[in-house]
């Protein structure tokens, strides 16, 4: 019990701190003050003298509130449950959830008793923060959760909604602690440099070697990625327990492994705490590796033991840099005295482990000792510390969170010190601020469907990025995506992100390989960063963008919108004479419901432009809008008056967002993405200046046959105006495969031919025709098995032939690993004909569609009032959400995928397959202006001796690169710039 006037140590060693209820001051009031824009606190009334109680806010960090009277904190006499408040839920669009800004809410682990004294008196002394949330609140709207983590494992969140809702998750075990949180970890201590040391003697064998491993992984829970670890095990000698040869950063991999490699320890010999001590100082000293450089520590997990290592802690630790905890595990009669004087004489704390409950409260602890330095520091720790991206326990989806420690500031009195400081750390204090909110604030729609803004903090781990997609919600898993992986790496990118994590202003402008939307296909292209600090923060922020987008296409209409809405070509009754239309989903206007019904959306906007004034809607998105419907109307004027065989379907995209497909028939089967920022066909030909052929995704259930789907083909429209190149569209058809199958079959034929071979026969025998696209996949062929085939990678359907092609240069192979994956959990002859005499056809000169009538409409630009600027950053447009997957019954796994492109300019190859007892010549040249490779082989059917074991492109689960390899050479880093990690008083 905490009796007020008798004060008394928590626990039973190394003076962790007095808490001398007598003669607290009354409670000062103080003014308003704003921490980082959005973090604003205020102080509220004085409690009653009569409770004598004493209230801490982040802005002043005074102290806690004490209990009324001891009787009251009693938890047999309590009836709290009794008086719970039923709050009033409702729906919030903001939290997406129900909730109650009338109230707080309070999350208990389920590990703590809820009627404890400590508890009792944590839920009183937090009460008064909820007025100081509300007004916060009320001063400002945006603010999102504001939340109250204490060390004692209570969470105070506002506004109050339900933990989790029974219905949906009707299994889910409550296993959130707000001190296992990334935020609290942050912000609750400095970042640590520390060894794990095992005592793996004969003695700690059966329970008490299970109960170790099981500590020492919920140890590696308590650290993030600002830290450093390695775990070893002693006895006679000291062994590493994983691969590593020096302490690594507590990343989610490293502690994975580490945390598998705990469970292999097995317990033999006799101890030598001297052999371990010795290897974990060195371990801590050594300077040629990354590390945190802050607090050093030694946790010392073991039974028991006779001995003190007094000679080598006094050798290695005489001046007290290293903190020694120390842990009593398992139930037995051993001398506890020596383990506990190594922590007490080291600045560190002893804790006993007897059984599996008492685990994971005592491996966390030892935060509240690394917090010492920080309450003594004071002011010069009451920093806002900004947090790595995690995904909010409360389902607002990727946040950030700005933390503030919160300090016990009484004086505290004993006969040996006298009156000194306490050195308590109470909590940490943090608000949210939602990924998507920050979105909202850096333009999209100016900057091109493929630019983009990206920023990264010290760790290199991205917080903004297209690519940032994590696919499994399960909040207790941090999110870190490093920038390198988040793209694909070259050395000019390593040297952006070391300039980036630096805090340096910079542009370049380079050459790199970009993986397409949907993750089939590599193009090369061209592209400017730009980046620059974030003022407040450690994070730095960058845009990059292609050439073609350094400008862009500004609307200024002449007439009023509600006229210019009126023009009848984006009216539903007019699809038949323009073309099915489709507009982008996007927040044109406010308070304009979105729909991914196109034709709902269509009625919605022309209504609500009826009903409101131009000013409730984004002019700049709208006057675009309106420019592209006009100017593509024009283009299916001309369309109209063209007839041309072998295509099911015309189309036109812009970036301004109309999507128009004719004919009308064909536009209603249209399945492309029609946000043109979000369509994979799209942003690709953009990149390109061919013809772009895109293969149909290939699956083998509840698939359409290709030859009614048809294939893609697309080219960007280009436009000059005063020497700035721009792409503001695309132009394509879809091809009936049926029909260019035909022609291409015919377009191989040699005329008045007498040789055995004289082209591409249908279903030929003794000779295959493929044409592939840059990615493999296959697009065309002469035989009629291979139809259902179309789309699927080629190094499936003849995987002999794409090895070879792979083996001479015309593809190029690029394996990515995708660290943001979901899983199921785990369960496991005949010889060569002669030389073939060919002829390959020039396939884009059969495309004889109208490309350039689109030029021609285009031009009509330069006849319309526009502006062409530079985008400037943080300027305010919208941003789509996206929303998190449900895979809540899926583990967290990585995945590799192998991308295929063409990497030279070479345009003809040739060679032999040898199978041994046979062998197939084969032919390959590109077709000029496309992404197009044209095959003539010996059919796959007349040497079938070869290894048939399918060459994969599609993601598959994969182990990763060697993590062992990775901590050899890891990537650049920085650390905070300011330490509180020791003090002659702590």
């Amino acid at each position: 019990s905490w009796w007020p006037e008798q004060p008394q140590k928590l626990n039973s060693c190394c003076g962790r701190g007095l808490l001398p209820w007598r003669n607290w001051p009354q409670l000062l009031r103080t003014s308003r003050c704003s921490i980082s824009g959005k973090m604003s606190l205020r102080m509220m009334k004085s409690p009653t003298t009569t409770q004598r109680t004493m209230l801490f806010f982040p802005c002043s960090f005074l102290s806690v509130i004490l209990p009324p009277t001891l009787s009251q904190l009693d938890a047999n006499e309590t009836e709290g449950r009794k008086y719970r408040i039923r709050p009033d839920f409702k729906e919030d669009p903001s939290f997406k959830r129900l909730t109650d800004h009338n109230h707080t809410a309070v999350h208990i682990p389920t590990d703590i008793y809820d009627g404890s004294t400590i508890v009792l008196n944590e839920l009183n002394w937090t009460e008064a923060l909820e007025e100081v949330f509300r007004t916060n609140r009320e001063d400002d709207p945006t603010l999102l959760w504001q939340v109250f983590g204490s060390a004692a494992g209570l969470a105070r969140y506002y506004p109050a909604s339900p933990w989790m809702d029974a219905r949906k998750t009707p299994s889910k075990i409550d296993l959130y602690d707000v001190r296992r949180r990334p935020w609290y970890i942050q912000g609750a201590a400095s970042p640590k440099d520390m060894l794990i040391l095992v005592d793996a003697s004969g003695s700690v064998s059966g329970l008490t070697l299970k109960l170790i491993r099981t500590s020492v992984s919920e140890m590696l829970e308590t650290l993030s990625d600002d830290d450093y670890v390695n775990v070893v095990y002693f006895n006679t000698r000291v062994k590493k327990t994983a691969c590593f040869d020096h302490l690594v950063q507590a990343n989610v991999r490293n502690k994975k492994l580490l945390k598998d490699a705990v469970q292999n320890i097995t317990a033999k010999g006799i101890t030598n705490y001297t052999k371990g001590f010795e290897f974990a100082f060195e371990q801590l000293s050594a300077t040629n590796v990354s590390r945190a450089n802050c607090n050093k520590i030694i946790m010392l997990f073991t039974d028991g033991g006779e001995e003190r290592a007094q000679a080598i802690l006094e050798k290695y630790n005489a001046d007290k840099k290293v903190r020694i905890f120390t842990f009593s595990v398992g139930q037995h009669n051993y001398d506890k005295g020596p383990i506990q004087w190594m922590a007490c004489s080291n600045k560190g704390y002893f804790y006993e482990i007897p059984s599996i409950g008492a685990i994971r409260i005592n491996t966390q602890e030892y935060l509240d000792v690394l917090g010492r330095p920080m309450v003594l520091a004071d002011k010069q720790a009451k920093q806002v510390q900004w947090t790595n991206v995690y995904l909010d326990a409360l389902e607002l989806g990727l946040v950030i969170t700005g933390t503030l420690p919160v300090f016990n500031k009484t004086k505290t009195k004993d006969d040996r010190n006298g009156e000194h400081q306490n050195q308590l750390i109470l909590g940490v204090m943090g608000i949210d601020v939602s990924l998507d909110d920050i979105k909202k604030l850096t333009p999209r729609f100016t900057i091109g469907p493929n630019g983009y803004y990206f920023a990264i903090d010290p760790n290199g781990y991205v917080l903004l990025h297209p690519n940032l997609q994590p696919k499994n919600p399960k909040f207790q898993e941090p999110v870190t995506l490093d920038f390198l992986d988040a793209e694909l790496e070259n050395d000019i990118k390593v040297e952006i992100r070391r300039m980036m994590i630096d805090g340096e202003t910079g542009e370049r402008t380079i050459h790199t390989l970009v993986k397409t939307q949907d993750e089939r296909y590599i193009d090369r292209g061209v592209r400017t960063y730009t980046w620059a600090p974030v003022n407040g923060t450690d994070y730095s922020l960058a845009l990059a963008l292609p050439k073609y987008s350094e400008h862009f296409i500004q609307a200024k209409l002449g007439d009023d919108m509600k006229q210019a809405m009126s023009m009848e070509t984006i009216q539903l009754e007019k699809f038949d004479e323009f073309g099915y239309t489709y507009i982008a989903p996007r927040e044109y206007c406010k308070e304009l419901k979105l729909s991914v019904n196109n034709t709902q959306f269509l009625l919605d906007f022309s209504q609500y432009i009826d009903r409101n004034t131009p000013d409730a809607c984004n002019v700049s998105l709208v006057s675009r809008l309106i420019l592209d419907a006009g100017l593509t109307a024009e283009l299916v004027k001309l369309w109209n008056e063209q007839t041309v065989d072998g295509i099911t379907a015309r189309f036109v995209a812009t970036d301004g967002g109309i999507t128009r497909v004719y004919p009308r028939s064909a536009g209603e089967e249209w399945t492309e993405n029609p946000e043109t920022y979000e369509s994979s066909f799209y942003k690709r030909t953009l990149d390109n200046d061919i013809y772009i052929f895109t293969a149909p995704s290939f699956n083998t259930e509840g698939r359409d046959p290709v030859s009614e789907s048809g294939i893609l083909v697309s080219k960007a429209v280009d436009l000059t105006i005063d020497k700035v190149t721009l792409k503001p569209a695309v132009v394509g058809v879809k091809l009936n495969v049926s029909f260019w199958m035909n022609i291409f079959m015919n377009a191989t034929l040699k005329l008045n031919c007498k040789d055995e071979i004289c082209g591409c026969l249908r279903n030929d025998k003794h000779v295959d025709c493929v044409i592939l696209d840059d990615g493999g996949f296959l697009l065309m062929s002469n035989q009629d098995e291979y139809i259902t085939l179309i789309g699927q990678f080629f190094g499936e359907v003849d995987p002999v032939l794409m090895i070879n092609l792979v083996n001479t240069s015309l593809y190029s192979f690029n394996k990515t690993y995708d660290y943001q994956s979901v899983c199921d959990p785990e369960r496991d002859n005949k010889a060569a004909a002669g030389p073939r005499s060919i002829y390959v056809p020039t396939i884009a000169d059969l495309l004889s569609i109208g490309w350039w009538a689109s030029s021609a409409a285009w031009s009509i630009l330069q006849q319309l009032f526009f502006g062409l600027m530079f985008p400037n950053f943080l300027e305010a447009v919208e941003s789509a959400d996206e929303d998190i997957p449900d895979a809540m019954f899926k583990e967290s796994c990585i995945t590799e995928q192998t991308q295929y492109f063409f990497d030279n300019d070479e345009r003809s190859y040739s060679g032999v397959l040898d199978c041994g007892n046979c062998s197939r010549m084969y032919r390959a040249e590109k077709l000029p202006s496309t992404n197009l490779v044209f095959l003539i082989t010996d059919a796959k059917a007349t040497c079938l001796s070869c290894d048939p074991r399918p060459l994969r492109q599609a993601e598959q689960p994969s182990e990763g690169p060697d993590p062992c390899e990775l901590a050899q050479n890891p990537r650049y880093r920085k650390g905070p710039d300011v330490c509180f990690d020791n003090n002659e008083n702590v």
